[in-house]
């Protein structure tokens, strides 16, 4: 099994900034992709950034050029900077780690963005 752990949420003024981190434990093996997605209030989950395997980086239109997902493979995390931050980015976000047959969350962390 796989256990992803996130932290880095909060509250924000609209501008700022946050970093996520989400770091994966347990027997991982060969990983398809790790990522973010968020949740608002009343929405579908989406996705936000992510890194497939052989480095393929995917971000959603809403944050291009926002946001910057990155790893760093000797600790088995992810990192989600997020720069300019709008009140529409308010959401509960949640790392995923996909394999070949299985797909793992984290437990979210709250990004609040409000003046």
């Amino acid at each position: 099994q796989v256990q992803l752990v996130e932290s880095g949420g909060g509250l924000v003024q609209p501008g700022g900034s946050l970093r996520l981190s989400c770091a994966a434990s347990g027997t991982i093996g060969s990983v398809n992709s790790m990522g973010w997605y968020r949740q608002a209030p009343g929405k579908e989950r989406e996705l936000v950034a992510r890194i497939i395997r052989g480095g393929t980086i995917n971000y959603a239109d809403f944050v291009k050029g926002r946001f910057t997902i990155s790893r760093d493979n000797a600790k088995n995390t992810v990192y989600l900077q997020m720069n300019t931050l709008k009140p529409e980015d308010t959401a509960v976000y949640y790392c995923n780690l996909k394999r070949l047959l299985d797909n793992f969350w984290g437990q979210g962390t709250q990004v609040t963005v409000s003046s």
